[in-house]
């Protein structure tokens, strides 16, 4: 019963731990994004805004490298003529859902901190993560707006990308578009233009490739391939050299054993040098006794 209970115990903290590292991710773009609402709204309300300008915000120092602005609009202007402002065009016949008479638009540009709001495991970001979120105008002094969402009867809201990363250099043909959620889900898209992406409707996008895996069963097969003939070739020559040094020894042996237990005289023949016993054949003998 006990062991049971432990073990129970060491699961729930085990799915408690994975379920906070998997939403992680989604409370930081999250509190990015109602940090950057406040913001926006804090300028609109400081600079006492007319419709259709476009406002850059002012961001802490510590956010270096992103940048932020707003604007906002009638609804009927939305609906009438679209708006087209930073990397967004929103079409027209669009409407706020649900509907209200003003709302503000608030465009992102996250910079360098793309890849730490929105990582993307087995891709690379080519650009900077933008995004655009609407929201209620009503009431822009209020302690919180509502978010709104945008219809577009059906057609797309083009994202345009500027400068791409260096990364992008010969990858274009691999290149796909993110529609990034805040929840973690990633979208992707051919892209039928260069640098242009489509969505039906308003979030965070970013042009992506896939990660290069590198193929190291190949590299180490020839590295191991070129290692191992080099070692044939090494163990191949050190086996002659001692195959020739010990037959040398042999022979070596040999001659000096020879020399030291028969002691030949030596003859010219011809034009030969030859070696000669010092000591004649035995004598023959006759069955009587007598030599020759």
């Amino acid at each position: 019963m006990g062991s049971s209970m432990s073990w129970c115990f060491v699961w729930l903290i085990i799915t408690f731990f994975c379920a906070f590292v998997r939403s992680s991710d989604e409370v930081a773009s999250d509190s990015l994004d109602a940090f950057v609402q406040e913001c926006a709204l804090r300028t609109l309300v400081h600079h006492r805004p007319h419709t259709g300008p476009l406002y850059k915000a002012i961001l802490p120092a510590n956010l270096s490298g992103m940048e932020v602005s707003v604007v906002q609009l009638r609804s009927r202007q939305l609906w009438s003529r679209g708006a087209n402002f930073s990397n967004f065009h929103i079409p027209s016949r669009t409407m706020p859902v649900p509907h209200v008479k003003r709302l503000v638009l608030v465009y992102q540009d996250l910079g360098n901190w793309s890849s730490y709001y929105y990582p993307l495991p087995g891709f690379t970001l080519l650009s900077s993560v933008v995004g655009l979120i609407a929201y209620d105008a009503s009431n822009l002094e209020a302690n919180r707006t509502v978010q709104l969402n945008l219809n577009t009867l059906g057609k797309p809201i083009s994202v345009h990308f500027g400068k791409l990363s260096s990364f992008s250099r010969g990858r274009m043909s691999e290149a796909r578009c993110a529609a990034l959620s805040a929840n973690g889900t990633v979208y992707l898209s051919d892209m039928s233009l260069p640098t242009v992406c489509f969505g039906r409707e308003q979030g965070h996008f970013s042009i992506v490739v896939p990660v290069k895996r590198k193929q190291k069963w190949k590299s180490s097969w020839v590295g191991g391939f070129a290692v191992g003939f080099m070692g044939l070739v090494v163990m191949t020559s050190v086996g002659m050299v001692v195959i020739r040094l010990s037959r040398k020894k042999r022979i070596a042996e040999m001659e000096k054993q020879a020399d030291e237990n028969v002691v030949l005289g030596m003859i010219w023949i011809g034009r030969s040098k030859m070696p000669s016993a010092t000591v004649t054949r035995t004598q023959p003998v006759l069955e009587n006794g007598a030599a020759l």
